[in-house]
């Protein structure tokens, strides 16, 4: 998901991705730009790229000392981005592979599987009403908007106390940020809260 013009760059746009997940500014060092040159000659859509992104950005979240979860380069989500541009390729191939016989499931349509999977796993014996009302997005786009709703509703269902506590965090995490629109800070607000609350849940980083 980007926050620019449709005339930006695939390099703006992708930067502009990680100044939001990392919620602070970055200058991209020559190793970035060399790597991010290379997701863009790989040919997939922003939203592979985006995905990789916010992945390494969840896991830096999950991972690191309390108040240290911040990425510090692109460098460092190559392993996430490169799975997901993986991914994406392998299903394109084999949606050309089976395209005179049976179409393969596209990876939105799995990634919905997965999530209603996982709300399932992660609410258990309390699972949502709302959830069995959820649709299959119609691509990938579509999924994203899809997470973005599942965890607000999540949010949503936290204990008040905790509720607080959490946006609390995240949003203490954006104002020291620096060096960001606010279209972006806004973006990295939501960011912070998804993570939270995904964290909050027990969930796994993506799927």
């Amino acid at each position: 998901m980007s926050l620019l013009p449709d005339t930006a760059t695939f390099h703006e746009r992708v930067q502009d991705c990680f100044v939001a997940y990392r919620g602070h500014g970055v200058s991209l060092s020559a190793v970035d730009l060399e790597l991010l040159d290379g997701w863009a000659a790989a040919d997939v859509p922003f939203e592979v790229i985006a995905r990789g992104l916010r992945k390494a950005a969840e896991n830096a979240l999950w991972d690191a000392a309390e108040g240290a979860g911040r990425l510090r380069s692109l460098k460092a989500c190559r392993r996430d981005v490169d799975a997901e541009i993986a991914k994406w390729v392998a299903r394109s191939a084999g949606r050309t592979e089976t395209a005179t016989t049976e179409a393969a499931e596209p990876f939105h349509v799995t990634r919905h599987k997965k999530l209603v999977a996982a709300i399932k796993k992660a609410t258990k014996p309390n699972v949502p009403g709302w959830l069995a009302r959820l649709p299959v997005p119609d691509d990938f786009s579509g999924g994203d908007r899809q997470e973005a709703l599942v965890f607000h509703l999540l949010l949503r269902a936290l204990p008040f106390p905790k509720r607080r506590t959490l946006l609390r965090e995240a949003r203490l995490v954006v104002e020291k940020a620096k060096a960001m629109s606010a279209a972006t800070r806004r973006e990295s607000l939501r960011f912070h809260r998804a993570a939270l609350a995904r964290q909050a849940w027990a969930m796994s980083a993506l799927w």
